[in-house]
């Protein structure tokens, strides 16, 4: 089940973290059992890969490797154990690894390589490298089929806009997991990053009441004229973040009753006192994902008192992915620039694209390298 793949392709290679990238011609992969191999459309360049990839974030991963996270791709070549995949189908390529005989076991290619040793064992041995290049050698499991006809020429989606996936997952995965419903009211917090505006966007998608936090209050205003000209009927609210718990309490209950809270803070901004406040606003019995970095959640006797659950998330499963996948298709998000605005960049380019990942951020942006 494959196709004549070339001996060798074009990969963005980071020998060493002193060293940077360079553009290199590496051997092409071939497929074995419960491998594919993809040739990339666009691959995906998150807010802070520039940090990853220049030592300031620490995260641990062994050298050399080809850098990347998640893509958009197509097969173009399939291991004999592939009973679904075909040769040149549309697929996302995920970028959580699981081990398959201990699913606890995940860690991120060429980006972090777990806290377990069978993450640290897989990540040497077996699934290193990321997608920043012409072709990929990833999981079975981790291809999630598109219906390249119907968001392509239906719902007229780029392969480069669909890339904006690997920011709405992630929100869609802790959201999910807290059986967000339509119709409840939820705060979306930070919201005026990367992750949290996909957030807001998403909960929008699934027919929820957003109450959008931020501190950059021209931000907050750009999210929400993004929302309402995407999805005119949304019901979206902005509360800025005074760093006063009280204050902010109050701002959040002004509107309502909250049934929900979506925290994806940054470690950046982990000692924040926002979290505290939107749980302080909780409706008893409500629900907060916790996907961020906050250090100090508990709003003292509030937690036990109202039957408040705090739930952690990391990232997201593939039936999320899966479903998440189904509400695309359906065409329940914007398209076009009411979508995402990407910018995208050739592998040669790749500082150029770092540097513009960490300032087109926010809500409906993304950048990609195009091998």
């Amino acid at each position: 089940m494959s196709s004549v793949l070339p001996s060798e392709h074009r990969a963005l290679v980071l020998e060493t973290i002193e060293a940077g990238f360079q553009v290199k011609q590496v051997p092409t992969p071939q497929p074995v059992h419960g491998s594919v191999i993809v040739r990339i459309a666009a691959s995906g360049v998150i807010s802070y890969l520039r940090e990853i990839y220049n030592g300031k974030r620490q995260y641990p991963f062994p050298t050399p490797l080809v850098g990347g996270t998640s893509a958009i791709g197509h097969i173009a070549a399939l291991g004999p154990d592939a009973t679904l995949l075909q040769p040149g189908q549309l697929v996302f390529v995920d970028c959580v690894v699981r081990g398959r005989d201990d699913p606890s076991v995940m860690y991120l290619p060429a980006i972090h390589e777990g806290l377990s040793d069978g993450s640290r064992k897989l990540m040497k041995d077996v699934w290193r490298d990321g997608t920043m290049a012409e072709f990929a050698k990833v999981p079975l499991e981790n291809c999630i089929p598109l219906d390249e006809t119907r968001l392509c020429r239906d719902l007229g989606y780029s392969l480069q806009d669909l890339m904006y996936l690997h920011y709405l997952l992630v929100p869609y995965g802790g959201l999910r997991d807290i059986k967000l419903e339509p119709g409840e009211t939820i705060v979306v917090c930070p919201a005026t990053g990367g992750f949290g505006g996909a957030g807001v966007q998403v909960a929008i998608a699934m027919g929820a009441r957003v109450i959008a936090m931020g501190r950059n209050e021209q931000e907050l205003a750009r999210l929400k004229e993004h929302v309402k000209r995407g999805t005119p009927g949304a019901n979206i609210e902005t509360v800025k973040m005074t760093g006063v718990e009280e204050t902010d309490t109050a701002a959040l209950q002004h509107y309502g009753i909250i049934d929900a809270i979506l925290d994806i803070t940054p470690p950046t901004a982990s000692k924040s006192t926002h979290l505290k406040s939107a749980i302080t606003a909780l409706r008893r019995g409500g629900r907060c994902s916790m996907m961020g970095f906050v250090e100090d959640v508990m709003p003292g006797f509030k937690v036990m008192a109202d039957d408040i659950t705090l739930k952690g998330k990391f990232m997201y499963e593939r039936e999320d992915m899966i479903q998440f996948v189904k509400i695309l298709e359906r065409g329940l998000f914007p398209i076009g620039k009411d979508f995402v605005d990407t910018k995208a960049f050739m592998l040669e380019s790749w500082k150029e694209a770092f540097d513009a990942a960490a300032e087109h951020t926010g809500i409906g942006k993304s950048v990609v390298l195009t091998p």
